[in-house]
């Protein structure tokens, strides 16, 4: 299981109509837009020098666990985001979807990981992450 203690980032989630099914839940798929909204501004705050116009990843692997429903009557979702493991042209992303009750007790729905793969949009080629990112990811989530 997933130890919330181990994220220094998390950002609100706001629910909308929209990512409801016909059962009144979050439907699975939005799940996965969610951890994307997350990684966006993670990578903001995890590197000063992140800028998303000049760097770019793609995604090679997705896995997300659905352990309890989201309802949008649910309080205060939120998205955790951290680093977990870095090699040489990619990195793991992990992610745990919350939210917290009044008494302050934190449920977990979801929790997932993404791998990015670094690449070059100009020659369209992967690459090795650079050593500048190397090193703030791994002060960030102190990896």
């Amino acid at each position: 299981m997933t130890d919330i203690k181990e994220f220094n980032f998390k950002m609100d989630l706001q629910i909308r109509w929209g990512d409801l099914d016909p059962l009144g839940h979050v439907n699975n798929a939005i799940f996965v837009t969610y951890f994307e909204i997350g990684r966006s501004l993670y990578m903001l705050a995890a590197s000063s020098k992140w800028d998303w116009f000049l760097h770019m990843f793609l995604i090679g692997d997705i896995n997300v666990k659905f352990l309890k429903e989201l309802k949008i009557t649910d309080p205060k979702p939120e998205i955790w985001v951290r680093t977990s493991k870095i090699g040489i042209k990619s990195f793991v992303l992990e992610y745990a979807i919350t939210t917290t009750s009044e008494d302050e007790k934190i449920k977990i729905h979801s929790v997932g990981s993404t791998t990015q793969i670094l690449f070059d949009t100009k020659t369209r080629q992967t690459i090795e992450i650079q050593d500048w990112l190397r090193k703030d990811l791994k002060k960030y989530d102190n990896i």
